[in-house]
C-alpha cells in the first residue's frame, strides 16, 4: 500500500491497491493530538459525494474529523470508487448505458472491507475500531459490520436506508431517491449537478423554517463538489459524475429487496435520523431496531435536521451525540 506525501502535519493518506474486481481507493487519516488517541473511527459515504465534502470539509474552519479528534478518536474516510480522489471504473470513461449500474453493494462491501485490512495493516489506534455510515454507506457498512465484528467496538448508521415494502407510498419523495424505475434499467453512471444537489439541500426543510445551510457554506461546499471530479467543468452545466450503483440499491430497496440481514449485527450500534427526513423516516428507524435485535440498539432525533444533517447548522448536535456514543463503547 502506497503512503502518499502528508499535506498537513497530522494528516496521512494512502492508495489501497485496486484488485481483480476494485479500482483503488483513496484512504486518509487525521489523527488525534499525541497521546490522547483513544481508538479510531471510519467514515463510510453516502450516494453522491466523498469523504472530503463530508468528514473533512471545513465549515468556517472546522471539520467533523476535528470535533472526532478533539473527542480522542483518529479519524478515518476513504472513498468508493467512482468517487473523490479513488480511482474510477474503466466503464465510468464510456457511454453510461454500456454496461449494468456501478458500485452496487457487493462492491461497496468487498471496498469497505478491504479499506478495513488496509486500516488494520498500517495500525495506530485500531484497538477500538467504530464505524460510522450515512445514508447508502450504511448499506455496505452493515453488510460489512456482520463478518467483521471482531475488529469492530461499535456500528454508527444517520440516515440509514432501510427495506420497504414498494407500495405507492414509497415513491421517490426526495430527488436523492432519483428513480422509480427498477433497478436493472439504470445506467452505469450519471451526473449530478449543483443545482441538483442544492435541490436535496432544501427539499425536506418545511416551508418558512429557517435555512440548514447557511449561503456561504453552499457556495464553498458546491466548489469543492465539483474540484472532486476534474471533468466536472467540460459539461454544461458543470456536473460531477458519480456510479450508478447506489442509485439501484435504493430503488431495490424501496422495491422490497433485501440488501443486508442487520439480525448478524452483535456490535452495539447507534441510529440517528433527522426529523425532517424523508429518505429515512420513523418507520425505517423502527424496522432497522427490528431487524438489529441481538444488538445493543440506541436511536437518537434530531429535531432540525434532514438527509445532510453533517452539513447543516445542527451539525454540532449530530457530532456530540455520535461522540458521546463513541466514548461509551471505549475501552
Amino acid at each position: 500500500m502506497k503512503e502518499a506525501q502528508r499535506t498537513m502535519t497530522n494528516i496521512d493518506t494512502w492508495t489501497v491497491p485496486a484488485t481483480a474486481h476494485d479500482p483503488a481507493l483513496h484512504l486518509r487519516r487525521q489523527r488525534a493530538a499525541p497521546g490522547r488517541a483513544r481508538g479510531a473511527a471510519l467514515y463510510v459515504h453516502g450516494a453522491t459525494f466523498p469523504s472530503a465534502l463530508s468528514l473533512f470539509f471545513r465549515f468556517d474552519g472546522r471539520s467533523w474529523a476535528d470535533a472526532l479528534n478533539d473527542a480522542g478518536f483518529d479519524a478515518w474516510g476513504f472513498d468508493f470508487a467512482g468517487y473523490g480522489e479513488s480511482q474510477r471504473y474503466p466503464a465510468m470513461a464510456g457511454p453510461a448505458d454500456a454496461s449494468a449500474p456501478l458500485g452496487r453493494a457487493d462492491a461497496a462491501e468487498r471496498q469497505l472491507a478491504n479499506v478495513l485490512h488496509a486500516i488494520r495493516d498500517i495500525g495506530g489506534s485500531t484497538a477500538s475500531l467504530h464505524l460510522i455510515a450515512h445514508s447508502w454507506g450504511s448499506i455496505a457498512a452493515l453488510r460489512c459490520a456482520a463478518s467483521a465484528q471482531h475488529v469492530l467496538a461499535s456500528l454508527t448508521l444517520f440516515g440509514p436506508l432501510a427495506t420497504r415494502d414498494g407500495t405507492a407510498q414509497d415513491a421517490p419523495a426526495n430527488p436523492y431517491q432519483a428513480t422509480a424505475v427498477a433497478a436493472t434499467a439504470l445506467p452505469a453512471w450519471h451526473t449530478l449537478t449543483l443545482w441538483e444537489q442544492y435541490r436535496r439541500f432544501i427539499a425536506d426543510v418545511p416551508r418558512g423554517a429557517p435555512p440548514l445551510l447557511l449561503d456561504r457554506h453552499i457556495d464553498a461546499w458546491a466548489q469543492a463538489y465539483l474540484a472532486t471530479d476534474p471533468a466536472s467543468t467540460t459539461r454544461v452545466p458543470p456536473a460531477v459524475q458519480v456510479p450508478s450503483g447506489p442509485a439501484a440499491d435504493i430503488a431495490a430497496l424501496r422495491s422490497g429487496e433485501a440488501l443486508y440481514d442487520a439480525s448478524r449485527i452483535r456490535v452495539p450500534t447507534l441510529l440517528v435520523r433527522g426529523a425532517w427526513d424523508s429518505v429515512c423516516d420513523e418507520r425505517d428507524v423502527m424496522r432497522l431496531r427490528r431487524e438489529l435485535d441481538a444488538a445493543a440498539v440506541q436511536s437518537r432525533v434530531l429535531n432540525q435536521g434532514t438527509h445532510l444533517m453533517h452539513l447543516e447548522t445542527g451539525r454540532g448536535e449530530l457530532q456530540r451525540a455520535i461522540n458521546e456514543f463513541l466514548i461509551g463503547y471505549t475501552p
